[in-house]
C-alpha cells in the first residue's frame, strides 16, 4: 500500500501522515478548508524540522517525506486510495459520516481504518457497505516518536484485512503492533485512563500537589512521565472523550470522568495544544 489517505489533519493525523510520508507513502490530508489545510503542513513541517535538529532524520529526508504529502479539501480526491486512515476529532457522528462518504468514494479493494482511540469500531464500520474492510489502527501521541499501533479487530473484519493492515504498521512504518477486541479503549487506554482519573481526583481533593503527583510517579515507579503532565500531553478533551466511552461500555466507576476534567475542558485548558491543563506551557 503506497497510496495512503489520512482524514484531518490535526495533532494525529499530521503525525500519521509524516510517519506514512516518511516509509515512501504518497500521501493524502483531508481537511475541512483552507486555513486548516495551512495549519496541517504548518504542524507537519514543524514535526519534521525537529526530527532534523535532533539529529533523528537527515534534510534530505525530510524534504523528500514533504514532498509526498498533498492537502485536499475535497474527499472525492481520495477515489485511488489504497488505505484510508481516519483521524477525525472524537465525535462519533462526523466519523460515521466520514465513513458513509468513503465508502461511496474508494474502491471495493480500499482498506478503511479509523484512529479512533475510544468509538467501537464496528459502529463506524457498519456506516459502511462492506464492514469486513474496517479496522482500527489506534496510533500514540507524538506518532513520530512512539512506536505502538493497536490493531483493532471487529467481529466483522476479514482476517486478510487486519493481517495486511498489522504488515504495513509494522513492516512499512517500522512500529511495533498489538492485536485488541474492539471494546471501547481497546488494551492501552482501558488500563491508562483508570490511572489518570485517579491522578485526576488526587489532585482534585487536594490531597498533593500536581508536581509532586508527577515527581512521585516518575520517581518512584520510573514512568517516563507523570499522570497529569501525560494528561496534558495526550489532551483533557481526549481523555474525557475516552473515560466517557469506557464508562458508558462497563459502567465502572474507576472509569467515571472526575469532575475536575469536565469543568477544565469546559474551559478549554485542554493541556500541551492550548498552552493550559494541569500546567502552564
Amino acid at each position: 500500500m503506497q497510496r495512503i489517505g489520512v482524514i484531518g489533519g490535526g495533532t494525529m493525523g499530521a503525525g500519521i501522515a509524516e510517519v506514512a510520508a516518511r516509509a515512501g507513502g504518497s500521501v493524502l490530508v483531508l481537511e475541512r478548508d483552507t486555513e486548516a489545510a495551512d495549519a496541517a503542513v504548518a504542524r507537519i513541517e514543524k514535526s519534521l524540522a525537529r526530527a532534523v535538529k535532533s539529529g533523528r532524520l537527515e534534510q534530505a529526508a525530510a524534504d523528500e517525506a514533504r514532498a509526498r504529502i498533498t492537502l485536499t479539501t475535497a474527499i472525492d480526491d481520495f477515489a485511488d486510495r489504497e488505505l484510508v486512515i481516519e483521524a477525525a476529532p472524537e465525535i462519533e457522528s462526523l466519523k460515521t459520516d466520514f465513513f458513509t462518504k468513503l465508502d461511496g468514494i474508494v474502491s471495493p479493494e480500499t482498506i478503511l481504518a479509523t484512529n479512533t482511540s475510544s468509538i467501537p469500531v464496528i459502529r463506524l464500520a457498519n456506516a459502511t457497505a462492506n464492514p469486513g474492510r474496517v479496522v482500527g489502527v489506534h496510533f500514540f501521541n507524538p506518532v513520530p516518536v512512539l512506536p505502538l499501533v493497536e490493531i483493532v479487530v471487529t467481529l466483522k473484519t476479514d482476517r486478510e484485512v487486519a493481517d495486511k493492515v498489522t504488515a504495513y504498521a509494522r513492516d512499512i512504518l517500522g512500529k511495533r503492533t498489538i492485536e485488541s477486541k474492539d471494546q471501547a479503549g481497546f488494551i492501552v487506554n482501558a488500563l491508562l485512563i483508570p490511572y489518570l482519573c485517579s491522578a485526576i481526583r488526587m489532585y482534585e481533593t487536594g490531597f498533593a500537589s500536581a508536581e509532586d503527583i508527577d515527581e512521585g510517579m516518575v520517581s518512584g515507579c520510573a514512568h517516563p512521565m507523570g499522570p497529569l503532565r501525560l494528561t496534558d500531553t495526550v489532551g483533557l478533551d481526549v481523555t474525557l472523550a475516552v473515560a466517557e466511552s469506557l464508562y458508558a461500555e462497563f459502567g465502572e466507576p474507576q472509569y467515571a470522568p472526575p469532575v475536575l476534567l469536565r469543568r477544565m475542558v469546559d474551559a478549554g485548558y485542554l493541556g500541551r495544544k492550548t498552552g493550559r491543563g494541569f500546567y502552564t506551557y
